[in-house]
């Protein structure tokens, strides 16, 4: 069974992966892709913290994913066919990640002294 920060690994790689395929080759907004795809970027940059299991990434990024939750709502209820779809996809990712996120920094608490 994968751990949370295995999960969240994962997790974040494979939204990374779904917004570069979607905004260059799936569904861009654009013929032939769109700037969008830049938003992977920062999902890239974070993967290297996120590997070592830093409480401090998991809890700077557990915010940070919301907005990608966001966009993935957004987009699941304004655009339609695949877009649509893809958007709804983001948004279950970025939601998965979260609670995998939450779950590695839970995890990682010191326990407390018991008295």
């Amino acid at each position: 069974m994968p751990t949370p920060r295995h999960a969240t690994v994962a997790l974040v790689a494979a939204l990374a992966a779904l917004s570069i395929a979607w905004e260059l080759w799936l569904a861009p907004l654009r013929p032939g892709g769109s700037m969008l795809v830049l938003k992977a970027l920062p999902l890239l940059a974070a993967l290297p913290a996120l590997w070592r299991g830093g409480v401090r990434a998991n809890q700077w990024w557990s915010m940070l994913i919301l907005a990608y939750l966001c966009e993935g709502v957004v987009r699941g209820m304004s655009d339609v066919g695949l877009g649509a779809w893809l958007g709804w996809t983001e948004a279950v990712l970025a939601a998965l990640a979260f609670a995998a996120m939450l779950a590695h920094i839970r995890g990682s608490r010191a326990p407390a002294a018991g008295g």
